[in-house]
């Protein structure tokens, strides 16, 4: 029998080689070597975990929401944090194809036609 976390440890050190991967560490790296960028990098992510808690508790104000944009416009002046979310996006496709590949077998079970 096949054990099935073998092959999930193998993926997660395969995704490590892709270039979407390199391409995000160099990303990160550079952002990490201008402190302002990285900063406001370090905002933007709590801001969205609280965005996110807010939204599950029903909680969520239009200042919250004012925050979040005016946090977002900031990150735009960054060049190091603009190219790091290009660099997630395009690592972002590849998890969703390979999510695609790996749900196959479930969404066929559920194909009736």
């Amino acid at each position: 029998m096949i054990n099935i976390y073998d092959s999930a440890n193998q993926l997660e050190q395969d995704l490590r080689q892709t270039q979407e991967y390199l391409d995000l560490s160099a990303a990160m790296a550079k952002l990490k070597a201008e402190p302002q960028a990285f900063d406001c990098f370090k905002r933007v992510q709590q801001a969205q975990k609280d965005l996110q808690t807010k939204q599950m508790q029903g909680d969520l104000s239009d200042k919250d929401m004012e925050e979040i944009k005016k946090l977002a416009d900031e990150a735009q002046n960054y060049d190091s944090l603009s190219d790091l979310m290009q660099k997630e996006q395009a690592l972002n496709a590849v998890f969703e194809e390979i999510n695609k590949i790996i749900f196959k077998p479930v969404s066929q079970l559920y194909d009736f036609e």
